[in-house]
């Protein structure tokens, strides 16, 4: 990977759904009888990302999943009930499901909440990126198969050149991760660990 590729004038870390409810071993998805492991790991390589990012200058965005319990539109409340099943909401607002977990906003640092899977949608989140000058975007996050995927599938459609830090995102199954890096590096992003996103940002101060 060469270093303009990412370089911090032009680069974004997008932390996305580093919460609770997704990757703690007393949230939701633990409750549910998911293994924390891999989004443990995932998370802990995240916080190494965002410390390089904030050294090199790169703006970073941390996007949060809110749930509104009963404020759902007709279509979401239609699929839960196909589902035939009615587990409690992932992150709802005002509860400690919702917190971030591992690397944490400072002061000034973009925080964005969606109700849906990707960070672009409903959010002006392009829109305020590429007024930025930001045309790439490095991903991070959970979970690799559900709304890191989403965020990047949604941000080739945006027009951004799309990285993933492969070992700062998990899922909850290791072929679900697997899989999902393996259709997006077909697409043409750049999958690569997050040690060499590190290296790149440490070598640009």
């Amino acid at each position: 990977m060469k270093a303009d590729w990412v370089a911090p004038n032009r680069t974004a870390l997008l932390v996305i759904d580093c919460q609770v409810d997704f990757g703690s071993p007393d949230g939701e998805m633990a409750r549910r009888g998911m293994d924390m492991t891999a989004p443990q790991a995932a998370v802990a390589k995240a916080e190494s990302l965002v410390d390089a990012a904030r050294a090199a200058g790169v703006k970073i965005v941390f996007v949060r999943l809110l749930a509104h319990p009963g404020g759902e539109n007709r279509i979401a409340r239609e699929a839960k009930e196909r589902s035939g099943d009615d587990p409690p909401d992932l992150c709802v607002e005002g509860t400690r499901g919702a917190d971030f977990i591992g690397p944490q906003p400072r002061a000034g640092e973009a925080v964005v909440s969606k109700t849906h899977f990707s960070a672009f949608a409903r959010t002006g989140l392009a829109d305020q990126l590429h007024a930025a000058g930001v045309d790439s975007l490095v991903l991070a996050g959970l979970t690799t198969e559900c709304c890191v995927a989403s965020s990047a599938w949604d941000g080739f459609e945006h027009d951004f050149h799309i990285f993933i830090a492969a070992d700062a995102c998990a899922a909850y199954q290791e072929g679900w991760h697997r899989h999902a890096l393996q259709a997006l590096e077909m697409s043409r992003a750049t999958v690569a660990p997050s040690a060499e996103f590190v290296a790149l940002w440490k070598n640009s101060i």
